[in-house]
């Protein structure tokens, strides 16, 4: 059974940091990755991780958002610093597979507020 689950969201001041985490069983994934959804938009892509290290974000978040994947533990990080208010969604862990099948979590709040 594949699973991904998500940990770390929560509520934080603007300025402040997160860490999510996300724990991936049940496959071997190429890609891994994060998206959220803010309440009345549509999910967008956050940040990826491909299987040889490399990476992409979101234009919004480069330079503020880290993705790291430790692949002994088959677990994405995404390191969240200097947090706006307008990074408050819900956070996905989404996986692609070896046979290029799209997997997800059931996401995260995060919620930045003052």
């Amino acid at each position: 059974q594949v699973q991904l689950v998500e940990s770390g969201g929560g509520l934080v001041q603007p300025g402040g940091t997160l860490r999510l985490s996300c724990a991936a069983s049940g496959s071997i994934f190429r890609i891994m990755g994060w998206y959220r959804q803010a309440q009345g938009k549509e999910r967008e892509l956050v940040a990826r991780i491909f299987g040889a290290g490399s990476t992409n974000y979101a234009d919004s978040v480069k330079g503020r958002f880290t993705i790291s994947r430790d692949n002994d533990k088959n677990t994405v990080y995404l390191q969240m610093n200097s947090l706006k208010l307008e990074d408050t969604a819900v956070y996905y862990c989404y996986g692609r597979d070896i046979v290029a099948k799209d997997w997800w979590g059931q996401g995260t709040q995060v919620t930045v507020s003052s």
